[in-house]
């Protein structure tokens, strides 16, 4: 039986976030530049977008670039943002022909006017595809996100819009450059760190975590498949008991 076989098709997580780690370690590894271990990384998008979409994800939201990432050399961060674009317009036709929709969070503000230029041309011609959601995190932190979600929920408190009593988890989220997308189901990291990295840290309050030490451009669909199984084999409790669940699936 192969992996895809043993998915259960109906307990799909709605939402998976990677964290695509391992690209410079495994060109190094190879005896290669750390460009293309970025360069192989991007086929490993591809082939991880088409099974997610195949298996029935509806959100796949990759951490492309940290607001850490920065802080790397300036001929790896402009190699890094140049093969960024130019991949996701290469992959575009593939993207609308598996009617995939593209989209991103992060801070635009730092990113160069032509990626974001073109970058939203890309997800212009891919808005009418009703597919999986393909989340490109670029120039993203979570702290960012939950600094610039506060800003806006006080600004609208001072104008009079918004009420100190409305403020709840769902409010609070509405504001998160995520708006409008479930939290993750399943976290997944690559090449063997076990930490979070900054990464959708008011999103997966009740997310699945899974780590593996294989490099995302070794990442294969069968590595993918494998995560969505173990995922599948974990009980999700939301701090109810083992009781109440298996009581709440009979009542279903």
């Amino acid at each position: 039986m192969s992996l895809i076989d043993k998915i259960d098709k109906t307990r799909i997580p709605s939402h998976v976030a990677i964290i695509m780690d391992g690209n410079g370690r495994w060109a190094k590894q190879h005896g290669f530049e750390r460009s293309i271990g970025h360069e192989n990384g991007v086929t490993t998008v591809r082939r991880i977008t088409e099974i997610a979409s195949e298996v029935g994800v509806k959100y796949l939201t990759l951490y492309t670039f940290s607001t850490e990432n920065w802080n790397r050399p300036q001929a790896e961060v402009d190699a890094l943002m140049s093969l960024v674009v130019y991949s996701i317009e290469q992959q575009t036709p593939d993207l609308i022909k598996n009617n995939v929709r593209l989209t991103m969070i992060g801070d635009r503000s730092r990113m160069p006017q032509y990626v974001c230029d073109r970058l939203d041309k890309c997800m212009a011609d891919t808005s009418h595809c009703t597919g999986l959601v393909l989340c490109l995190a670029l120039s993203y932190s979570s702290r960012w996100e939950i600094v610039e979600a506060c800003k806006k929920i006080a600004t609208e408190v001072k104008e009079g819009a918004l009420t100190v009593e409305e403020i709840d988890d769902a409010l609070f989220s509405s504001r998160l450059s995520t708006a409008g997308m479930p939290d993750p189901d399943l976290l997944i990291r690559t090449a063997g760190d076990l930490r979070i990295s900054n990464y959708m840290l008011w999103q997966i309050a009740y997310s699945e975590l899974y780590f593996t030490p294989v490099f995302w451009p070794d990442f294969t669909k069968d590595n993918f498949l494998e995560a969505i199984i173990d995922y599948q084999a974990r009980e999700r409790r939301y701090g109810k008991t083992s009781e109440q669940i298996t009581q709440d699936n009979e009542q279903q």
